[in-house]
């Protein structure tokens, strides 16, 4: 099954927690035991799984991609904004993907694990889309 989770981010970066949103997808496509294949079709967004529990953890994440791709407006490859040639190399940095097993029809995460959207060139309107297998 394939299928598209759209969303809105609302601040130039963050990151938004879609766990319930693919969950939600997964449920819907009635498989128990498989895989489901997260894929971030934006060049400036990224998609990571880490703890949800303590915001400060995002914030951390933030800092950290910040402090190794600060916005900068010596890029040769400006085109709209500085953000958006950072948000380039920080999606190459982060990945666009990831593969969750299914078990009884959930996607299996640790205990404090969260499925993020991140996102470096916001608010935009985006998506997320899903590719459910049955194995």
């Amino acid at each position: 099954m394939f299928t598209t989770v759209k969303l809105e981010t609302s601040k130039r970066q963050e990151l938004y927690l879609a766990t319930d949103a693919i969950q939600a997808a997964i449920a819907e496509s009635g498989v128990q035991e498989g895989l489901c294949l997260v894929y971030c079709p934006h060049t400036t967004a990224g998609i990571t799984v880490n703890s949800y529990l303590d915001p400060d953890t995002a914030a951390d994440l933030q800092d950290e991609i910040d402090r190794l791709v600060p916005t900068r407006t010596d890029f040769k490859h400006i085109f709209d904004t500085p953000s958006d040639a950072a948000g380039h190399i920080k999606a190459s940095l982060v990945g666009n993907q990831h593969t969750l097993i299914i078990h009884e029809g959930k996607a299996v995460l640790g205990h404090s694990q969260g499925i993020f959207f991140w996102e470096y060139d916001g608010p935009r309107k985006r998506q997320l889309h899903l590719k459910i297998v049955e194995c």
